[in-house]
């Protein structure tokens, strides 16, 4: 049978997930009476909440006596290292964009990584349905994107298919009335044009995982494409590791995929992605060969974390109370098997402190970690992030984004005022009736606490997107910090009503009666630019007076709740965020109130010496 193997990528929120729904369904490879959910790749539960795609997923389809295995991708920017790692088990790419939006930071990402490695695209302009879809405007984007990305002259002659994956049509026409039910046009083009994958199998083996899974029945799985050769489940290979050494292990388990399912099969062939167990582990860019006949492939190239947090155990006087991991030893397992998963993750502990270096992709892939670690019962604080630079040449050197904007056009002004203070720097700005599109190179580091203030200058109507571009010299200025300060509890207790509605008037609080609080925990945002600590927990005084006019019931703004990023976002760096599987709380670094004020007296005193 013939293979042919793809990738599908695009931009965040461009409709990978739902075409490869609808690649599945065209294909007949569900039963008839089968009930199948949308967006049925994204399975796990954070997938499905935020509609977002964090892990790339392998699949696969029979069409017209060809097996198709497609690789379901991320297109958010902070998991950008899974799209990376499987440009190689792939001979094509399908590049969806949608019809209105056009080409995104994401799209100039995934599209020069399929340029590196030398992969067919196919472009898909999806979601033509859309009144505001402007596809013949986007094909053309599209194409001053191949020319910009220094494409080969005969890659601009590229084959484009117009769809609604949502609906479940396609055509190669931009006039949305010859759009037809089912993707057989699509289907029929990644047979025409995506190449026939190497198919040596006499030659010795050859297999490089790209993607890791992990079972509790089989142990770590890796996931790769067989180069040459092949491979059978009960063999014994050979694992050229990644430091040079070579390791003999016997194949466990052997898998293939067919839709939804990984199957077990006896032998795997040349050109095919297979799944295996037995090389407890195994890890990405390693080469799997036949025993004795070891030639190792070149390792696969992994961009590096650009930015860090620190994770401690939790120091908090409610420590144990909501988690059932909160140990160091229990913590530091749990992150360094992260890492053997995500390889664009990076764990280092602090001497022999009981906090870690985490370094990864962005806000959102450590956002991730941290929310999935709090559903597994795990109790533990986290800092303010922060971006990582780099010495190259002996010059200092920061990440900068490549950053696009869409706000309402009468908010642009003030968008362009903020991007200004965070040293942004404008490359071009179009504007339609409505609508404005910025688009900015910015360091890293002024992106950080940058998203809460932007939704809330736009009204929540502003769409902000940016990729990693590239490593520049560090500016000798600073990013400024939060602007207003903090209401931080001096006592521990209780919150009461009445406590609670005498400080309405400094600013507006996190929290509501009856909540357990303590010293140095954050309650609320005050309205100036300096932190104030206050009590909350205080109680009005009983007497036995009884007073002429009755006691009114006392009526509270409801307190501000924030998501775990936002929270992320707002702290500074004398700040942590406390983690517990039922509650995130903000927190001072120093608890004490007196030796807090002390501290920072000592801070300002010492800023304005320099």
């Amino acid at each position: 049978m013939e293979i042919r193997n793809v990738a599908i990528i695009a931009h965040v929120d461009h409709g990978k997930t739902t075409m490869v729904d609808k690649l599945l369904s065209s294909s007949h490879t569900f039963r008839e009476n089968q009930q199948v959910e949308e967006c049925v790749m994204d399975n796990n539960a954070l997938e499905r909440e935020r509609g977002i795609t964090i892990l790339s997923k392998t699949t696969a389809i029979k069409w017209k006596d060809t097996k198709i295995n497609i690789l379901d991708t991320p297109g958010h920017a902070d998991f950008s290292g899974e799209v990376e790692r499987i440009m190689k088990m792939v001979d094509g790419v399908v590049l969806i964009v949608d019809a209105y939006e056009g080409t995104m930071p994401q799209t100039r990402f995934v599209l020069k990584k399929a340029f590196e490695a030398h992969l067919k695209p196919i472009v898909v302009i999806n979601k033509v349905d859309k009144p505001s879809a402007r596809p013949l405007e986007v094909v053309d984007e599209v194409l001053e994107l191949f020319i910009d990305l220094g494409c080969d002259e005969d890659e601009l002659d590229f084959p484009v298919c117009y769809a609604s994956a949502v609906n479940n049509t396609s055509s190669l026409d931009p006039d949305i009335s010859t759009q037809a039910p089912s993707m057989a046009p699509l289907l029929d083009m990644i047979l025409k044009y995506i190449p026939a994958p190497s198919m040596d199998s006499e030659a010795p083996l050859q297999l490089q995982p790209a993607l890791l899974d992990y079972t509790d029945y089989t142990g770590r799985i890796g996931i790769g494409r067989i180069v040459r050769g092949k491979i059978k489940s009960g063999e014994t290979v050979s694992c050229c590791r990644l430091d040079g050494s070579i390791k003999q292990f016997r194949v466990q388990k052997l898998y293939t995929y067919y839709g939804l399912d990984r199957i077990e099969i006896e032998e795997g062939d040349a050109g095919d992605i297979v799944a295996f167990a037995g090389l407890p582990d195994v890890s990405v860019g390693e080469t799997i060969c036949t025993a004795g006949k070891e030639e190792a492939l070149e390792p696969i190239h992994i961009s590096e974390p650009t930015v860090q947090m620190t994770f401690g155990t939790n120091t908090s006087p409610f420590c144990g109370k909501d988690g059932k991991m909160v140990t160091a030893s229990k913590i530091e397992d749990r992150l360094f098997r992260e890492v053997q998963k995500d390889v664009s993750l990076r764990v280092e502990r602090i001497g022999n402190s009981e906090e870690w270096i985490v370094s990864g992709r962005g806000e959102l892939h450590l956002g991730i970690l941290i929310e999935t670690m709090r559903r597994e019962g795990y109790e533990f604080q986290v800092s303010r992030p922060r971006v990582i630079m780099k010495e190259i040449d002996g010059v200092v050197c920061e990440p900068y984004e490549y950053c696009v904007i869409d706000t309402p056009s009468d908010t642009a002004g003030s968008i362009i005022e903020m991007m200004g203070n965070r040293h942004g720097i404008m490359e071009t700005m179009t504007n339609t009736e409505t609508q404005t599109r910025l688009i900015y190179n910015i360091p890293s580091r002024g992106l950080i606490g940058f998203n809460t203030d932007f939704m809330t200058l736009t009204k929540g109507y502003g769409i902000i997107n940016h990729s990693f571009s590239e490593y520049r010299p560090m500016e000798a200025v600073s990013v400024a910090e939060r602007s207003v300060g903090v209401l931080v509890s001096m006592a521990q207790g209780q919150s009461t009503a009445y406590s609670i509605g005498a400080l309405e008037d400094r600013g507006s609080m996190f929290i509501a009666p009856g909540e357990e609080i303590y010293e140095g925990m954050i309650v609320g945002v005050a309205n100036k630019d300096l932190d104030l600590a206050v009590n909350v927990v205080k109680a009005k005084q009983q007497t036995n007076t009884r007073s002429s006019n009755k006691d009114t019931t006392v009526v509270l703004k409801r307190p501000i709740v924030m998501a775990l990023e936002q929270c992320l976002e707002f702290i500074n760096e004398d700040e942590l965020v406390e983690i517990t599987p039922k509650h995130i709380r903000l927190r001072k670094k120093i608890l004490d109130t007196v030796e807090r004020k002390k501290f920072d007296a000592k801070r300002r005193s010492e800023k304005e010496d320099q």
